[in-house]
């Protein structure tokens, strides 16, 4: 069995580290996940937040993910694409996952730029999970229609692909109309970053999207057999392999109560399994499993030691 990839997930973490502060750190934490032998790091966005953040009632544990609904207003979210350009340049191999991205929050041509330009500064080793989020609140702050979310996505992924391609690139549509732009520098690929899709449930525009633009599937949570074969037959059916799609799976930590962290080992323990599903990638947050700033690069080291027995 091939050792999995393991990424490490720099977002929420500020039960180690503040998020005002100490950006730095979060940083160094991905040399040191590079240096353990870490395949990639994950950073996720929000622009700002609203009084919907919290409006299902805070996380428990302040450890756990944040999930719609369950967090602080005042939860940091530092901006994800120049953290991410600081990693590149600190790197040479980590790959740079900008998860969430919430493409609607923005121009197409403006995000495109801001995404071609990490990809290139970093040769290469940019994957971008775009998506529309779930904040009501975030969408009426910067006065873009909630509802025409799933819509705008489309056509950022629609002009991208025009962009990557010869300049100059005209556009015209209900909501983006441009002529005759010149798009140049380009990404580092000649098709574009990597592209993943994922979220909750299997949607039909979900799929649609990760067969037309997807190199990996990301989902949240555990995918039900018949949904694989939902994506399995729409992949065959438009000429592509499932088996060329990146699956990122994911490691499940168990709180014992609100105040403390999670044991590493039970949280592994189904990456076997999901390997043999077709999973290859699989994330996991260090301060689900330390309080400790200064123990990730041990952290991470023991995680790849751990996994590389159980899949040997």
């Amino acid at each position: 069995m091939t050792t999995p990839r393991m990424q490490l997930v720099l977002s929420e973490n500020w039960t180690m580290t503040g998020g005002r502060a100490d950006l730095p750190t979060v940083i160094r934490w991905a040399r040191e996940a590079e240096d353990a032998g870490f395949d990639s790091v994950m950073i996720s966005e929000h622009i700002v937040l609203g009084p919907d953040a919290g409006a299902n009632g805070v996380m428990g544990n302040p450890r756990d993910y944040a999930l719609p609904g369950n967090q602080d207003p005042h939860t940091p979210w530092p901006h994800s694409l120049m953290l991410l350009s600081a990693i590149a340049a600190v790197t040479e191999r980590l790959r740079l996952a900008a998860s969430a991205v919430i493409a609607p929050l923005r121009h197409p041509l403006l995000l495109a730029r801001e995404l071609g330009t990490l990809d290139l500064l970093s040769e290469g080793r940019l994957i971008v999970l775009p998506n529309v989020s779930w904040s009501r609140d975030e969408y009426a702050a910067l006065g873009v229609p909630f509802s025409r979310r799933g819509k705008l996505l489309d056509e950022h992924l629609e002009i991208w692909a025009k962009l990557w391609g010869p300049s100059p690139v005209s556009h015209k549509s209900e909501y983006y109309t441009f002529q005759d732009v010149y798009f140049e520098p380009k990404a580092h690929r000649p098709d574009g970053p990597r592209l993943c899709f994922g979220g909750a449930g299997m949607h039909d525009a979900m799929v649609r999207r990760i067969v037309r633009y997807g190199h990996a599937f990301n989902p949240l949570g555990t995918v039900r057999p018949e949904e694989m074969q939902t994506l399995k037959t729409a992949m065959t059916a438009a000429g592509r392999d499932i088996a060329d799609l990146e699956m990122i799976g994911s490691t499940r930590a168990v709180f014992p109560d609100d105040n403390s962290c999670a044991d590493l080992a039970p949280a592994l323990e189904p990456i076997p399994e999901q390997v043999a599903q077709g999973f290859s990638t699989f994330c996991i947050k260090p301060s689900q499993f330390t309080d400790d700033p200064n123990a990730v690069g041990a952290f991470c080291r023991e995680v790849m030691r751990r996994v590389e027995s159980m899949t040997s």
